[in-house]
């Protein structure tokens, strides 16, 4: 399993690009948001990688942040989502809007990637509403977290508070995101679980 790729980018396409590692150039397809975010040819970089093995082919996924990674395997890990989906998704939906999408039960906003339709997107949003909220470091996880720490832990309260009330980690995590969106670093925990019962109950 390769699990990362540093070296020269060599070459880029539409959806793909060459990275040169001591002379052994790979070829790795990548989202359209991985290949903006890494450099032009000739510059350094790391790419954090997926190997895709099936019965006719192999072929490495790139991508340049891990969240972004832990996602496509999440959304791979669906029926129905291919590693072709799973980029199209991740073209078109940044990981931290996706996290608030499949926290929200917003299949719609899942549907504007290319090739996903509403009964996939449902799937997907269905599949993925328990593991949004509980898998810290992926999308909204990751910047409440941060948040918490920097808010004496209030967000991290707020989102047990909620749990206590019997709300599912991903509509808990979703909820208590757009509460400290909306009031910002400085909100009581009182004020943000108050809030948060209001998103969650819409």
């Amino acid at each position: 399993m390769i699990a990362k790729l540093y070296g020269r980018i060599d070459e880029t396409g539409v959806d793909h690009l060459v990275i040169d590692v001591n002379g052994v150039g790979y070829l790795v397809q990548a989202s359209a948001r991985t290949l903006s975010a890494l450099g032009k040819t000739d510059d350094f970089e790391t790419v954090f990688t997926e190997m895709q093995v099936s019965e006719n082919d192999m072929r490495l996924i790139g991508f340049a942040t891990r969240e972004e990674r832990d996602w496509f395997r999440l959304l791979t890990g669906v029926q129905g989502v291919g590693g072709k989906v799973g980029l199209a998704i991740l073209s078109a939906i940044e990981p931290a809007d996706l996290a608030l999408a499949i926290g929200s039960g917003d299949a719609a906003m899942v549907a504007r990637a290319n090739g996903v339709g509403p009964k996939l997107a449902s799937r997907i949003v269905n599949e993925l509403k328990d593991k949004v909220g509980a898998l810290a470091g992926i999308g909204s996880g990751a910047k409440l977290m941060a948040t918490g720490a920097a808010n004496g832990n209030h967000a991290q309260d707020a989102m047990s508070a909620l749990g206590n009330l019997g709300f599912k980690p991903g509509e808990a995590g979703s909820a208590v995101a757009q509460a400290v969106e909306e009031l910002g670093p400085d909100a009581t925990l009182d004020a943000l679980v108050r809030l948060a019962l209001k998103r969650a109950s819409r």
